[in-house]
């Protein structure tokens, strides 16, 4: 470690551009980091904040609630099911609403329609107003990014293309569905909306789209064996199965992966190089009786030291950035996912010192020092 400070603080300019580079790595890495979860959580928030274990879907409708249409009558027979603690409607339709009746479009807010049982387990907890009661057929619960687009408690919503007009009751926190602010409301309501249509219910009692349960220890097999057209499965396995999740997602990923690996061929260029022009000096140490073993583990040191730091100034300038962010960007830096990627990228760099370790031990000290041809 000494000889490591040693060498970094003689060469400062070499070194110091050396961290830039990856300073601005990192920094990217970050910020893509940041920009897919917050884009998988403006898909799947609401899925994601459920206090739930499984989804039930109609059979074959491949986990996907748009293709999905069971009764809600056979929340009765599941709930024989003695693993099944809880069980919930739910279903969801996309919609626009307004304050008045209007063709202009940009007076209309798109949003998610999610019907829920009211007062059941998956109605999530308002931060501002009041939950869902009862009394109130057309309240709603809307989600907080609303009440920066001007609406407030009370407003009365006109639902386009249809004669429904709702009430927001409260205001919940970061509850988003298909990339769109959340209006909760009782799942008898919205079944009014969603199959307004003659025979868009398929001449199903009680249509919903999904039943939502709470039971830790299901077999989700025995489940559908036991309950005729259906398939349970787990809420992880729902939340990919929000139309363009995967896709997202992958494509981030994709992108991080291409940054680590560039990293890691620029750390491993960067110390190679070095290693190359300091053949000589090496060849001394080695002469005077430096080790192999002490040799690499100054380069170690020196990749340590330059990735560490480099990944910690990416990271606070992440957050700074974060701060600058327009609030209805879809950003939310995880602390896990921070952590995750600031490992990987350290251990990537210090894998990349191989290649100069490598080098190292080749080196033949009379040969480095010109005195064999």
């Amino acid at each position: 470690m000494f000889l490591a400070i040693k060498e970094l603080k003689h060469a400062k300019f070499r070194y110091l551009m050396m961290s830039i580079i990856i300073i601005l790595i990192a920094w990217l890495v970050f910020i893509l980091s940041g920009l897919g979860n917050g884009l998988s959580t403006l898909s799947a928030a609401t899925i994601k904040n459920l206090n739930a274990n499984y989804v039930i879907y109609e059979k074959n409708a491949g986990a996907t609630f748009s293709k999905s249409i069971i009764s809600a009558d056979l929340t009765d027979e599941i709930r024989k099911n003695k693993e099944v603690t809880e069980a919930a409607s739910f279903g969801s339709s996309i919609a626009s609403v307004s304050k008045e009746k209007t063709e202009d479009s940009s007076k209309k807010t798109d949003v998610t329609l999610i019907g829920i049982e009211k007062g059941s387990f998956i109605e999530p907890n308002v931060i501002k107003g009041k939950q869902l009661s009862t009394d109130k057929k057309f309240g709603v619960l809307a989600n907080i990014s609303l009440k920066d687009a001007g609406y407030k408690i009370g407003d009365e919503l006109l639902v386009s293309n249809s004669k429904m007009k709702l009430k927001i009751m409260g205001f919940v926190e970061n509850e988003t569905f298909n990339h769109l602010p959340v209006l909760f409301m009782d799942i008898n309501t919205w079944r009014d909306y969603q199959y307004a249509a003659p025979g868009s219910d398929n001449d199903i009692h009680n249509p919903v789209q999904a039943i939502i349960l709470k039971a830790p220890q299901l077999d989700a097999a025995k489940l559908d064996k036991e309950v005729h057209g259906i398939e349970t499965v787990t809420k992880t396995v729902a939340v990919k199965g929000m139309p363009g999740y995967k896709e997202e997602n992958g494509t981030i990923l994709m992108m991080l992966v291409f940054l680590i690996v560039i990293s890691a061929f620029i750390v491993a260029v960067f110390f190679y190089v070095i290693t190359i022009q300091k053949t000589a000096q090496f060849g001394v140490m080695k002469a005077i009786g430096a080790s192999n073993k002490f040799i690499s583990k100054a380069i170690v040191a020196q990749v340590f030291i330059l990735s560490f730091f480099g990944i910690v100034i990416g990271i606070a300038l992440t957050y700074l950035t974060a701060l600058a962010f327009p609030i209805n960007m879809p950003f939310d830096l995880d602390a896990k996912l921070v952590g995750l990627y600031a490992l990987g990228l350290l251990v990537i760099s210090l894998l990349s010192s191989i290649i100069s370790v490598r080098q190292i031990t080749k080196i033949d000290p009379l040969t480095a020092l010109g005195r064999v041809e």
